[in-house]
């Protein structure tokens, strides 16, 4: 008998969206508890990493971005047991529509300071967060082609 086949990790995409030193994330409500994350999501069938980052980000935000640079896929499993993916972008702002509404569950989308985001840790959505903020403010970026459909 063949051993059990672990889980499928689930595919995410995130964006760090930066404008004048502050980062653009979102506030939203899990399992009754308010917490902070970059803009984020699943990946959806027939859908491109990179289509998925801006797709997201305008769902969440209410902002249009241009993707400029891959910062990194992460491998984390939730405490839960759930294991995930992540591949996270950089992105410039180009346009807000400040009426669009946002997501089920995102209650805001402020542009807070790398020193906001690090001061309340307990608050941050999982550890991803602020890995991928550290890694951007690092330096850390790779071409978008890198990431690419075949």
């Amino acid at each position: 008998m063949a051993a059990p086949r672990p889980p499928a990790p689930h595919v995410t995409v995130a964006t760090v969206v930066v404008r004048d030193g502050r980062l653009l994330q979102v506030v939203e409500r899990i399992d009754g508890r308010e917490v902070i994350n970059q803009p984020a999501g699943h990946l959806e069938p027939d859908e491109t990493l990179l289509e998925a980052a801006v797709r997201e980000t305008r769902e969440e935000t209410g902002w249009d971005v241009r993707l400029t640079a891959f910062i990194g896929c992460y491998q984390w499993t939730a405490p839960d047991g759930e294991p995930y993916l992540r591949f996270a972008f950089a992105a410039d702002p180009v346009a807000h529509d400040p009426a669009r509404p946002l997501d089920d569950g995102i209650l805001s989308a402020p542009w807070m300071t790398p020193e906001e985001l690090r001061a309340d840790p307990a608050r941050l959505r999982s550890p991803l967060v602020w890995q991928v903020v550290a890694d951007y403010l690092g330096g850390q970026r790779y071409p978008l082609s890198l990431v690419r459909p075949l």
